[in-house]
């Protein structure tokens, strides 16, 4: 059955100071325990499951997405490092008086929100949830599997990052307007892994998925280059070293980012459990929304006051 249209309740620009400013996009209770959305890559607020803002309700959850540097609304700013972004995210907390959070973070999301568990620990943040999420590319915790590619090439897309971005951000603009629908319908009929088709073919995900594109790529793919870049960094921090409960979700079809990383990020944060989607492909966090819900709420619960 297909979901409610993903029109947020609330939206607008945090300014976080110095000039700087992140777009985010509010669903569900104004007044509920606040769950933060990070995107994939590429992605934007907006990209959040469409059965996700009727949950959140129903859940007494305000759903926030929040779109990083470069994207969207927001103003372009190139982080040295992942942990970087708890900083902007401490800030955007700040501005909106809140005290206690969860996150989310889907596929290129999800390092994000480890970061945050890090950041905050235990005072601040009550749970985090990582949906098909890249592991760590370099290093001792380094994930196993393709992304390890990514660690080598590191200098040299930190060097051409920026003049690559620009020049496909000026082709990638005029043509995402015309041509992302015939390519959505595409890639989710014909390209895509058979698992993920199911999810692909709901009308609300394709205007979603379109609204999110065309917004993530709005100020060109420099958003995009950054979180490749962070990626293939080092992190700035040990998942071991993370005390807030991580909890894994990961489709064991995946062929985008394989099981195998949260197999083993899940080895490697202390408070974490991992739960495996028999079939379910790189876009199965989409349909174990609810499940995600309940268990961050479950979790807060074992919060002291």
């Amino acid at each position: 059955m297909a979901g409610p249209r993903n029109v947020p309740d609330r939206d607008g620009v945090a300014e976080l100071g110095n000039g700087r400013s992140l777009g985010y996009a509010e669903y569900g209770d104004e007044d509920g325990r606040v769950v933060l959305w990070f995107h994939g890559t590429p992605g934007a607020c907006r990209q959040v499951p469409p059965d996700a803002p009727d949950l959140a309700r129903r859940r007494g959850i305000r759903l926030i997405g929040i779109e990083r540097p470069g994207t969207g609304l927001s103003t372009s700013y190139r982080y040295t490092r992942m942990l970087e972004w708890a900083h902007d995210v401490e800030r955007f907390l700040d501005v909106h008086d809140i005290d206690r959070f969860a996150a989310v973070g889907l596929s290129g999301g999800g390092p994000f929100v480890l970061a945050c568990g890090h950041h905050f620990g235990l005072r601040r943040m009550a749970a985090g949830a990582v949906l098909g999420g890249i592991g760590p590319t370099r290093g001792a915790e380094a994930a196993p599997g393709y992304t390890r590619l990514l660690a080598p090439f590191e200098p040299v897309l930190s060097w051409v990052a920026a003049p690559v971005g620009a020049v496909v951000s000026c082709m990638l603009k005029p043509v995402a307007s015309v041509m992302g629908s015939p390519a959505f319908d595409l890639y989710a009929n014909f390209v895509s892994p058979p698992c993920d088709r199911p999810v692909l073919k709901r009308p609300d995900m394709k205007e979603a998925f379109l609204y999110d594109i065309t917004t993530a790529t709005r100020t060109g793919v420099r958003a995009l280059t950054q979180d490749l870049l962070l990626f293939a960094r080092d992190w700035g921090f040990s998942l071991r070293d993370i005390d807030v409960p991580i909890r894994f979700w990961h489709g064991d079809a995946d062929r985008i980012v394989p099981l195998t990383h949260s197999v083993h990020q899940a080895a490697l944060v202390p408070d974490s459990a991992l739960t495996v989607v028999p079939g379910g492909g790189h876009f199965s966090g989409y349909e174990t929304v609810e499940g995600v819900f309940d268990s961050l709420l479950a979790l807060w619960q074992r919060e002291p006051a």
